[in-house]
């Protein structure tokens, strides 16, 4: 059988505007083009996999229901949009958390442990899967996890990224992503 291919996603930054620690639906906006990002991606054949950091829930400014909740709303929304998400991964722990989510977790980005699990649940072949970060701990965790390309959002000539390379929209990387799909 052979294996699924997946394109990565941060939220935070990627999905959505990063206005620091989102977790209400009405705080939450698309970034543009993040859509036709994603449909360009399940037309070439990659699942979509949303991987996000959320010291949010650790630190305890929401819950694990508030996130689940924004959630089940984000999916819907690309589901809508003729986008659906695969599966949604998330790390609450951050080593400045409280209580139970105060450790270190190789969830936690630059660790590559959400991709590894979503490579195991999802029947995925890492070494032709991609990621969309807007930071080196995105970069990093990709490139722990064997991921065969990652691309960061962001200003390209502010940037010094270890990506692949890094754009400044949506409509870049989905240009890139049609022309990389047609090479590989």
């Amino acid at each position: 059988m052979r294996k699924q291919r997946a394109l990565f996603l941060d939220r935070d930054g990627v999905i959505n505007a990063d206005a620091g620690y989102t977790w209400r639906i009405e705080d939450f906006h698309f970034i543009d083009g993040v859509f036709d990002l994603c449909r360009t991606a399940c037309q070439l054949g990659y699942l979509l996999v949303v991987a996000t950091n959320q010291s949010g829930i650790g630190r305890g400014f929401y819950s694990e229901a508030d996130f689940q909740h924004l959630t089940a709303w984000m999916r819907q929304r690309f589901a809508a949009e003729g986008a659906p998400l695969a599966a949604v991964y998330h790390c609450p722990y951050h080593p400045d958390g409280v209580g139970d989510y105060a450790r270190h977790s190789d969830w936690r980005k630059p660790q590559p442990g959400m991709l590894l699990q979503a490579a195991t649940d999802l029947g995925l072949d890492l070494g032709q899967s991609l990621m969309v970060g807007d930071s080196e701990k995105d970069i990093a965790a990709a490139r722990a996890a064997g991921l065969a390309a990652c691309v960061r959002l962001g200003d390209p000539a502010m940037v010094r990224s270890g990506a692949t390379a890094v754009f400044a929209t949506h409509a870049e990387i989905t240009a890139w992503l049609k022309n990389y799909s047609k090479t590989n």
